[in-house]
This record gives C-alpha cells, structure tokens and sequence, in this order.
C-alpha cells in the first residue's frame, strides 16, 4: 500500500509541477485592419506596455501573450476567439474591440466556460440584461459617459436642440442613445438622427442634412471615423458646436487632427491630461515608448491586463482553477489607476468617474482637457437599476425619438 502511494504521488507530481511552470496564457482579440484598426494598435500598446513593466511575469508565472486580428468583424471575432480557447488553450481573453465582436462571441465563451476581460467593447447587455457570470469588463458601457454629457449639454451648456450622427452599429447606437435620454430628461431634444454605415468612404452627403437650427451635433464614432467626420465637418463650413462620444476625439485620433478638433466637448470615463501621480506616470510611460498620448483603447487594455494580474495573484497563480480566478476578476475591490478610483458593481462594470473633456491645444498639441468630473458613475446614472433594466437596451429605437423633425 505504501508503494502504490508513492507511485500516486510520483505520477501527480510532474502533473502538478508542470501546471505551475507553465505560462499564463493570455488571448488578445484585436482589431488590425479597417476603420476600426487605429484602436486596436492602441489596445495592443497598453497590454504589451503593461506586460514590459512586469517582464512578462504575473503571479510569479511567465506570461504568453497570444494576439489574434479580428478583421473587426462578428464572423471573425468568433473564429479567433474559438482559437484562443480550442488550440491555444488560453486562461483569459481580452477583448475583442467592438461591441458587435462582444456580442458575437459571448454565447460560445459562456458556454466554454472562459474567463473573459473586455477592455474596449462597451456593449450595454453584457454587464445587464444578458448578465454573464464569466465577464468583467474595465471599461464603461457605451452609454455610461454620455449619461453625464446629456446632463452636462443640457444643464450646464444649455443647449436645447441637437442633432446625432453616429455610426450605424451598435456601440453608435448605445452611446447616442444614452446621451439622447439624459439630455431629453433634462429638457433638451433631439430633433434629428443621422446613421452613416461605420465604413462609408465618405460623410458629405449626411453633413449637407444636418440641420441648420441646431445648438450643436452629438457625433458618435469609433477608430478614425471621428477624425474623418471632424476634418469634413470643418470643410463643409459647419458652426455649429460639435458634443461627442469619448472615442470620437480620442487621444489616439487627436495627433492626427487639427483645428477642426478645437472645442470638441466629450464625456468619458479617461483623459490623458487627469492630474494625478498615477496618471501622470503612465502618460509618461506611453509618451517614452510610443511617442504618443494613451487614450481609450490604450488605458482599457493596460487595465485590463492589470485586473488580471490582480486576480492572479488572489488565486496564488492558480489560474487553472477557472471558478476561483473568475471570481477573483470580478471581486478587485477598490481599485486606483491612471483614470482614478473605481470598482466593480455586481454586474462586472466599473463604477468611477466621468470627466467632461474640452479639445484644446496646450504645448503645441491637441489634449482633451477635464472641464468638469462627475465622480463614481455608474452604469445606470440616476436611474434605478431595476427600472433601468425593466426597459429595453439601448438601440436606434430605444429611447423612442418623440422631438424628431421632418
């Protein structure tokens, strides 16, 4: 009997051994091609800048970091996703970019059972209606900043009729939908939706429909589509004061921008000009290894990276152990980085703050400067949750357009 134990334990041994010696295996989703590529060259940025500053290990484990390119599309995103889980045998996913990606994929990672990290894709269900027990995400959902900048346009701005434009997907149709209920509530209309398709070559026809009226445009864009939208905004002559979506002035776009970015006014939940050690550090750190400011995309996968080498370490590198590191990525507890202090709801969304972001140009380059902080806000503003979650996702017909004009 004392032979065959030690048989046992000599044949668990290397089992175990070879567990722990094996690297974290990290899934990025990405996007590398298209319109939306300009954030995906930022998420990967942010993961590899965190990766570097930690040599590759987490939890006293080496990491592998096992990238794959969506193409920014549904079809694609599941294909890789299938990948990173069936022959790469990944631990953790993060991403993909898009929500649509999100929404593709998150039936077959619910049903595999794979820890998954979202460090972009914003979809509003995914942390509501459609609650998955085996997602968190480090960014808002597409809604969560524009909530503050329909009360910010309508109380503070006192604007009282505006125009959207946004892309016709649904991370366009999320963010302009928060934005369009708070605004409404707070007495404002929206008199006019216009949806160009997120690759359309150009937005000349749907700039010449706006309507002249109007106290300013809400434009919704994600990757360089606000870059493109803004420069032929400006072309056409247009006055009117432009509101956005955080994404549609990214720091990842402005180097790319010039005047017609001046003035912008966005909600969103990072700006590179916070004032804050934290933040002030990880702007530098970027600045010295890209040469350029982190935005969005970039703050959401170095986040994204940093939520799971927390729960890594909670779980003592055991991150085989799917049930015990899931857990550990939804319960960070209170959480400090370059954005600020925020946490996870029960829902796996961060509750922080939200900053109100101006487009100026300070020291020879375009910045988003923080005009106004909203802080610890939620994904459901002031609306109670159950209310909030008794009414339809936010879409192109939710909340309905009563103040629409012909």
């Amino acid at each position: 009997m004392f032979r065959s134990l030690l048989f046992c334990l000599a044949a668990c041994l290397p089992l175990f051994a070879h567990g722990q010696t094996d690297p974290i295996r990290i899934g990025f989703l990405t996007v590398r091609s298209g319109a939306l590529a300009a954030g995906g060259k930022q998420m990967e940025e942010g993961i590899q800048l965190f990766l570097k500053e930690r040599n590759y290990t987490l939890a006293g484990r080496k990491v592998e970091l096992i990238i794959a390119d969506t193409g920014g599309n549904p079809a694609g995103a599941k294909t890789k996703a299938q990948d990173l889980v069936e022959r790469s045998r990944v631990h953790v996913v993060i991403g993909p970019l898009a929500a649509f990606e999100a929404i593709a994929i998150d039936d077959y990672l619910r049903q595999t059972r794979t820890p998954t990290v979202s460090c972009s894709a914003a979809a509003e269900d995914l942390t509501q209606r459609k609650l998955n027990p085996w997602f968190v995400r480090t960014v808002g959902t597409s809604a969560q900043s524009n909530h503050a900048l329909g009360e910010y346009a309508a109380q503070t701005l006192g604007y009282k009729r505006v125009a959207i434009i946004a892309d016709d997907f649904a991370y366009g149709h999320e963010t302009a939908a928060g934005f369009q209920r708070v605004f409404e509530d707070h007495g404002g209309r929206v008199v006019q939706k216009l949806w160009p398709p997120l690759n359309v070559p150009d937005y000349g026809s749907y700039i010449a429909q706006i309507k002249p009226n109007v106290d300013a445009v809400y434009a919704g864009f994600a990757g360089a589509n606000g870059l493109r939208f803004l420069k032929q905004y400006k072309e056409y002559g247009m006055q009117q004061p432009v509101l956005g979506s955080m994404t549609t002035a990214d720091e990842g776009i402005l180097r790319q921008m010039g005047d017609e970015a001046l003035g912008v006014v966005t909600g969103g939940w990072y700006a590179a000009g916070i004032d804050s050690a934290e933040n002030k550090r990880f702007v530098a750190a970027v600045n010295k290894e890209y040469g350029v400011d982190p935005g969005y995309y970039t703050l959401g996968a170095y986040s994204a990276a940093a939520l799971v080498e927390a729960a890594a370490q909670a779980v003592k590198g055991r991150v085989e152990d799917k049930e015990a590191f899931m857990q550990a990525l939804r319960s960070p507890g209170n959480v400090r980085d370059p954005r600020g202090d925020w946490r996870l709801d029960e829902y796996g969304n961060p509750v922080m703050p939200v900053y109100i972001r101006k487009v100026e140009r300070r020291g020879g380059k375009l910045v988003n400067a923080v005009i106004r902080t909203y802080p610890g806000v939620t994904q459901f503003w002031t609306y109670e949750p159950k209310q909030f979650l008794a009414s339809p996702v936010y879409s192109r017909e939710f909340p309905p357009s009563k103040n629409l004009e012909p």
